[in-house]
């Protein structure tokens, strides 16, 4: 197979995005579902009801926006192109916080959810301890591992679904009680106003995923069309399940005098459910349910963990590439994808908001879930009100989706979320320590970063930066058939992966081009054999590459004096609309730029042409020296 340079890569299709979707929005009622329940009592439901209507009205705009911008980053990106790199990065900021809650939460919940699967239950520390170890492992599997996560999201995200579904299904046929619901609840009572509006940026926390799913927008196939599709389905089947299974959990745990779920079961709701259901179940039946739930709670709870730091690498790819963190994170791996920097990074904080947070506090918990809701209100309003903008500063967009019910220009239910999404967040603030008082810090510290990152590069605080691969106009361009050649050593290889992914975007073909230098001393159609085998297995990788992305990619083999002429004449032949090539570094250390073949190719080729220069010091101690005799013209 054919070496790639580490480049994000559109691979994802409706169901796995779906997938993708559903697994990480639907994980967070595994530790979200106790916290709400411990202030909204029996309106728990209704709450959540209400939070998940305010949720899908937040995705529209999601939608429109990753639609349009075609890049990770999620509501950064949209504010950073909508308003300035500035805002941008206070958003993006922002945001890391909420990937770094879900990480430690998700891993401090799974060895209880595991130690119930075993019939057994554990105590703090240990439950730190374990929490702390399961971040360390994710981490490290990511540092170690190429594997893309997604692969799995089918399977994880049908195991969530039949569990949730499974625990609806018997929770209503033994355990549901309108009693039970109302006993102990009364409005503004029990629970109380102040309980209610405290609840409401806290149910935030049981929609978790809208930016991890954001943030796939530049490895999606067809974003405009897949994205909004998958996204509307998984949130709508989210909303209606979490309403579920609140009535059921409120029927097994009413809310008279407080309710079991925010106290005894607050860091395993589910499993309580599933206590519930075994007093009405026999053994044969209860205890394999007990084990499955348990399992499964702990292993989609370790996923969502593991793709909060897979987001949190994304985010910090974004900014990187843009200038608003150090050039590392800007960075991808061919290892672990996304730059090991913030691997490391978002396990170490994560860590820290654990030990920290449990040592300092006597609710670590709640003062999390608070946290997290200023985080996410403040990145949902902010990109509204891009996508508002955007529909003012950047008409031109093609947008395959777009915000239903428009007046002019402004998409009234953008204008609607955004001003709700902000309410709330003001209620969060006056209610709740953890935003009103670790936000601004958390900010605080951002700010202190950014000033340092952009002062050290030399730029200012609201300039746009623009990353190595954003050429104007490039993915505008209409290409229906592109040509590569192969006869450039390791680079070529690197030009294949390339025109692969140019063709993919454009929708185009790719013709891989495999040129036998055939010596002055022998007649020109007598190739050396070792020659034509190379060729033959050079092209079979291009293909082989090009079957992998959903490109079809065409070999040909032409025997030649001088390559650059074989690559012009081949160009005219097959009417090509671009020539992809790459230049070795080792030329611009002699009185040339480019490649006498490059250069050849440059002067004579009948279509566009795109030159890759490498850096110096990339790819060079791999690349055979290769032998160019001067082109003739």
């Amino acid at each position: 197979m054919a070496r790639k340079l580490p480049q994000l890569q559109r691979v994802l299709d409706a169901p796995a995005l779906f997938s993708i979707a559903y697994g990480e929005i639907a994980s967070s009622i595994y530790f979200a579902l106790g916290i709400i329940a411990f202030h909204a009592l029996g309106f728990t439901p209704a709450v959540l009801l209400l939070t998940g209507a305010l949720f899908l009205l937040v995705s529209l705009s999601y939608a429109e926006g990753t639609a349009a911008i075609r890049e990770t980053g999620g509501a950064a990106t949209f504010v950073r192109i909508a308003f300035n790199d500035f805002w941008g990065f206070i958003t993006g900021w922002a945001l890391f916080l909420d990937y770094l809650i879900v990480i430690a939460l998700s891993a401090l919940y799974v060895p209880h959810y595991a130690a119930a699967a075993m019939f057994t239950s554990v105590q703090k520390p240990w439950d730190l301890v374990f929490g702390c170890l399961v971040i360390a492992g994710i981490a490290a599997y990511r540092l170690l591992r190429n594997r893309r996560l997604f692969r799995f999201a089918l399977v994880i995200a049908l195991v969530d679904l039949v569990t949730q579904l499974l625990l609806v299904v018997l929770g209503f046929a033994l355990l549901f009680s309108p009693d039970a619901l109302t006993k102990g609840t009364s409005l503004g009572t029990n629970p109380s106003w102040h309980s209610i509006v405290f609840a409401l940026p806290l149910a935030m926390l049981a929609y978790t995923g809208l930016e991890t799913v954001a943030n796939l927008s530049e490895e999606v196939r067809r974003p405009g069309r897949d994205l909004p599709r998958s996204l509307f389905s998984a949130i709508g089947l989210v909303v209606l399940l979490y309403a579920a299974i609140a009535v059921v959990a409120l029927s097994a745990f009413p809310a008279e005098n407080g309710t079991a779920l925010g106290g005894t079961w607050v860091k395993a709701p589910l499993m309580g459910i599933v206590a519930r259901l075994r007093d009405h179940l026999p053994d044969v039946l209860g205890v394999p349910l007990q084990v499955f739930v348990g399992t499964s709670g702990a292993l989609i709870l370790a996923t969502a963990a593991a793709t909060s730091i897979a987001g949190f690498g994304r985010l910090a790819y974004s900014l990187g590439e843009h200038g608003q963190l150090p050039r590392e994170f800007g960075r991808l791996s061919r290892r672990s994808v996304i730059a090991p920097q913030s691997i490391v990074v978002a396990a170490l904080i994560a860590i820290a908001l654990l030990v920290v947070t449990d040592v300092a506090l006597t609710h670590p918990i709640f003062f999390l879930a608070s946290l997290y809701s200023f985080g996410v209100l403040l990145a949902f309003t902010a990109a509204q009100l891009a996508v508002i903008r955007l529909r003012f500063s950047h008409p031109e967009k093609r947008r395959p989706y777009r915000v239903p019910l428009s007046v002019g220009r402004v998409p009234v239910p953008s204008l609607v979320g955004a001003a709700l999404t902000a309410l709330v967040w003001v209620l969060a603030m006056a209610t709740h320590e953890g935003a009103r008082y670790g936000g601004p810090v958390w900010l605080a510290v951002g700010l202190v970063v950014y000033v340092v990152v952009r002062r050290g590069r030399g730029e200012g605080l609201t300039e746009r930066v623009v990353s190595a691969d954003e050429h104007v106009g490039l993915t505008e361009a209409q290409y229906s058939s592109i040509l590569v050649p192969m006869k450039l050593g390791p680079i070529g290889e690197e030009m294949v992966a390339t025109a692969v992914k140019l063709a993919q975007d454009a929708g185009a073909s790719v013709w891989a081009l495999h040129v036998v230098r055939v010596p002055m001393e022998r007649e020109l159609d007598q190739a050396v054999a070792e020659e034509e085998e190379r060729a033959e297995a050079s092209l079979s990788e291009a293909q082989a590459l090009g079957a992998d992305h959903n490109v079809k990619v065409k070999t040909k083999t032409a025997l030649a004096r001088s390559i650059g002429q074989a690559i012009v004449e081949q160009a005219e032949e097959l009417g090509v609309d671009l020539i992809v090539v790459g230049s070795s570094p080792r030329w611009r250390r002699q009185s040339r730029f480019f490649s006498p073949t490059v250069e050849y190719v440059l002067k004579k080729a009948p279509c566009e042409v795109l030159v890759v220069a490498f850096p110096q010091g990339v790819l060079e101690e791999e690349e055979e020296p290769v032998f160019e005799p001067a082109e003739v013209s």
